[in-house]
């Protein structure tokens, strides 16, 4: 059971999983994963000894984009229970010492929400601008060069108003005006009704989207050197005015003053941005703003001493008052083992390492459902997709779908014990389900149980929560810190022996082929320690 932590900055060094509901347990056997679910699997992310999971959405929607399309605020999509069943959820997480975080996407809506259906009647009505529109230009182009994520111009025509609206992401997920006062409160309110059910906390998806240039002035070109050969137009830019805007921050502390009046609540802020992510993260987390950030800095294919080193270096340094939140994984990226697999000597060995350095940095840090079995993506034939991102970017992009598919549960159960549905919304393969619980749980070498080791030495150790990361001189592919005064960890991310000294010796609480002689350490492939210093 998870330890209780219901101080006020609880989730200040917290390990949060994300629950991704389509995917993690299906009760009523239509092939899509449900709230019931969710609850029958509860003391199996208790057991993890994390401090909180994370929900992705699950109010109603038409699933354009598999729930970040909300067209409800203030309820629960049918397709995955009621209210009731919510708060039996958040009830039973309490009951195990879990806090309760949920997806909030406030940068856009549903085009089924009915204030954009107000607001696209006309130019006169009540909601005329919660949403963004312009003009065309004189030759009825869009009214300037934003592009959207997912492929094509960031505006679509409406002929009822004759005019263009903006969406970031697809056509049918239109932005919210936020330069209108009234589109904060109505956001804000829903997060209230949240606050009121007795939810921990929010993930606030694209966090940095939310305003955009009130004078819609074009993108310049993204001057990065790899722009111009980037999959998406979207990359090709550099979003100084579609998105990052000063006026972020104003409501950014007003969504801070309403969690304060609450007790123990927190917000973490996903940060996308291909320039200004980590300053970002900072300025978003300095003073009464977020309480925690996270980007897409690790959930790439870099995976060296210097690019973690970096990362965390960059952070600290612009925002020493600030909090990162890491991750490996999500359910837009593909799953880490399978990105890094170059690096590794071998799947499970390349899966505790990364556990163990991820778990080590300072920072709060989010698991995504099923890395702890040391899953890689799913292979999915183009039959098989329900994303837009990958159906239109394919073969090139294979889209989200294959970080997505269900949880594993049972090796020898039909859909690997996610349903007894003859059909789920994603396929289990044989690859994933030769990794499910049931193979894992127990087994003493096995992904599962050192994702338990770590995660209780996490809790053991307060400097591996708490403790400031000072990191050591080391050249590569040795990533070297000390975590506050005692403790030490070392990684070796490579397929080579790596030896490391050190000032004197180390004892191990949590290595994996490693050899400690004196002050000497001997590294095999992935190997690591973590340790604390020996003193007299």
């Amino acid at each position: 059971m998870a330890e209780k932590r219901d101080e006020q900055d609880w989730w200040r060094g917290s390990v949060t999983y994300q629950i991704y509901p389509r995917s993690f347990m299906d009760a009523n056997d239509d092939g899509i994963g449900d709230l019931a679910g969710i609850i029958q699997r509860l003391d199996y992310v208790a057991a993890l000894g994390v401090d909180a999971i994370w929900l992705s959405p699950v109010f109603p929607s038409p699933m354009k984009d598999m729930g970040y399309d909300v067209s409800d605020y203030t309820d629960i999509d049918p397709g995955f229970g009621t209210l009731a069943e919510f708060d039996a959820l958040v009830d039973k997480a309490h009951k195990l010492g879990l806090k309760v975080i949920i997806d909030q996407v406030l940068s856009h809506s549903s085009d089924q929400h009915p204030f954009f259906a107000e607001s696209r009647s006309s130019r006169d009505n009540p909601k005329s601008d919660w949403y963004v529109w312009a003009d065309p230009n004189h030759d009825g182009t869009p009214p300037n060069n934003w592009q959207s994520i997912f492929g094509g111009a960031a505006w679509t025509w409406d002929s009822r108003r004759r005019q263009y609206y903006f969406h970031n992401f697809l056509k049918e997920q239109p932005d919210w005006n936020f330069h209108n006062p009234a589109v904060q409160d109505y956001l804000l309110d829903s997060m209230r009704f949240w606050l009121e059910r007795g939810v921990d906390g929010f993930r606030l998806d694209t966090v940095n989207f939310y305003f955009h240039d009130r004078l819609l002035r074009d993108n310049p070109a993204n001057y990065l050197p790899w722009a111009q050969q980037a999959l998406k137009p979207f990359d090709m830019q550099f979003c100084l005015f579609s998105k990052n805007q000063p006026e972020n921050i104003g409501f950014l502390e007003r969504m801070r003053a309403l969690l304060d009046e609450y007790d123990a609540r927190t917000t973490v802020g996903e940060v996308g941005d291909s320039h200004l992510s980590l300053e970002l993260m900072g300025e978003y987390t300095s003073g009464k703003r977020l309480h925690m950030a996270y980007s897409f800095e690790m959930l790439g294919p870099n995976f060296s001493a210097e690019h973690f080193r970096s990362r965390i270096l960059r952070f600290f340094t612009g925002a020493p008052e600030g909090w990162p939140c890491w991750a490996f994984s999500n359910h837009d990226v593909p799953r880490h083992v399978g990105r890094w697999l170059d690096h590794a000597a071998d799947q499970d060995a390349l899966a505790k390492q990364a556990a163990a350095m991820l778990l080590s940095f300072e920072g709060s840090v989010c698991l995504y459902q099923g890395e702890e079995l040391g899953l890689v993506d799913t292979q999915l034939s183009f039959d098989e997709l329900t994303d837009p991102d990958g159906i239109a970017f394919w073969p090139e992009y294979k889209g989200r779908d294959g970080c997505r598919t269900p949880m594993v549960w049972d090796d020898k159960a039909p859909n690997a014990g996610f349903s007894r549905a003859n059909k789920t919304w994603l396929p289990v393969k044989a690859p994933q389900q030769a990794r499910a619980v049931s193979t894992q749980d127990g087994r003493a070498d096995s992904v599962l149980e050192f994702y338990r080791q770590m995660l209780a030495l996490r809790r053991a150790e307060p400097d591996l929560r708490n403790g400031r990361i000072h990191f050591l001189d080391l050249p590569e592919p040795v990533l070297g810190y000390e975590r506050g005064a005692d403790l030490l960890c070392l990684f070796n991310l490579s397929t080579e022996p790596a030896s490391v000294d050190l000032e004197g010796p180390v004892q191990g609480l949590l290595t994996q082929g490693a050899t400690l002689t004196g002050s000497r350490v001997n590294l095999k492939a992935n190997g690591f320690v973590i340790g604390k210093k020996m003193t007299g």
